[in-house]
């Protein structure tokens, strides 16, 4: 018995040669189907693990994608697009594609990607069944708040989620939501593993206050997966001639975003690092913890989050170095820390700034 199930949408005939041996060979069941309409029908009614859609007929092929993201039972599938030199290859990656696989299909380099799908669902079974679910949530990261987005699926472990807006990679992301006939708010705080060109997200939960545990299990215990749902990932190889839809990999979080209008802005490096914070002109200290730094500011960890506005002194030690860093809280969410934004004044004050990222980045302890 095949281990998983896959729906290739395809009239090439040589390609639906290469492309179904592939898969059996792997333990994946193949149903063809050359009709997109068709193929719309079953992928309402029928779970497949992965959809493989030719893309000759653009128009159809983007719509049956798009299509299938709105389903309850597939919006998770791995898809997978099979494009040329004519197609608009960032149409059909911005209507949710996880992997692109070239025309005309070579069996060796289609069998190594496809055994990257297999091992991708594979992984992502074993972190756990997820639960459809859909509820809106409110973001908040670094010094961005409120960012809602909807929910897709949950596990114990992690969500994923629908955003129009692209979320950080390395760095926190905290988010609250009301589960579908609960009335109490769970909140977390978690690390994007990845995002596709349709919005999706996929994170994994990090802090898991005590009251949100008890309101998620209770909830999961009360709703129990009906079938293993596939977060979207990105192809591991652009040599195998299988290119992920997003340049997003992470391993860990990266925090490179999607816009043009962050890119522009100060590159970040996840970090755990001591700190002692003084509001400014008191001497009593605050031992927190940096997560998040860059040369325009940084997140602060800490259970009793100080409020917006409130002016900041930062203090680092490093051997026999103190490095004072003056800054505003720019955004606070109550129980995990708060968003700074440096305010740098002097030319001794941003040389300190950049002693400590350069420590950061090389892995010293010792400041020149």
């Amino acid at each position: 018995m095949a281990a998983f199930t896959s729906l290739l949408v395809c009239a090439d005939a040589e390609a639906i040669q290469v492309l179904t041996r592939i898969l059996k060979d792997m333990s994946i069941a193949v149903e063809n189907c050359g009709n997109p309409a068709a193929a719309a029908v079953r992928l309402s009614e029928q779970r497949y693990d992965v959809l493989v859609v030719d893309c000759k007929d653009e128009a159809a092929a983007i719509a049956l994608i798009a299509h299938t993201r709105g389903t309850l039972a597939n919006r998770s599938v791995v898809a997978i697009a099979l494009v040329d030199a004519q197609t608009n290859e960032s149409a059909v990656t911005a209507s949710g594609v996880s992997f692109v696989l070239y025309k005309p299909i070579s069996a060796e380099r289609a069998t190594s990607s496809i055994q990257a799908v297999r091992s991708l669902i594979r992984y992502e079974r074993r972190q756990g069944r997820r639960i459809p679910v859909d509820a809106d949530t409110s973001l908040d990261y670094a010094a961005t708040q409120n960012v809602t987005a909807r929910l897709v699926d949950i596990s114990e472990n992690g969500i994923a989620v629908q955003s129009q807006s692209r979320l950080p990679v390395r760095g926190k992301v905290y988010f609250q939501f009301v589960l579908p006939g609960q009335t109490s708010s769970v909140r977390l705080s978690g690390e994007v593993l990845r995002q596709d060109a349709s919005g999706r997200a996929g994170i994994r939960f990090v802090d898991v206050p005590k009251a949100s545990r008890r309101i998620l299990n209770e909830w999961l215990q009360a709703n129990p997966a009906r079938q293993p749902e596939v977060t979207l990932s990105l192809a591991p190889d652009s040599e195998q001639k299988i290119r992920p839809a997003q340049v997003n990999l992470s391993v860990g979080l990266g925090l490179m975003t999607g816009s043009t209008a962050e890119r522009r802005g100060p590159s970040r490096h996840s970090c755990s690092m001591g700190a002692e914070v003084y509001k400014l002109g008191s001497s009593v200290p605050n031992r927190c913890s940096l997560s998040d730094l860059s040369a325009g500011g940084c997140y602060v960890e800490t259970r009793e989050p100080f409020p917006a506005g409130t002016e900041l002194e930062i203090v680092v030690r490093v051997q026999e170095s103190k490095l004072r860093i003056h800054g505003k809280v720019r955004s606070t969410h109550p129980g995990f820390g708060t968003g700074v934004q440096f305010t740098l004044e002097t030319e001794d004050q941003r040389q300190q700034v950049q002693q400590l990222l350069a420590c950061q980045v090389s892995g010293s302890k010792i400041f020149t």
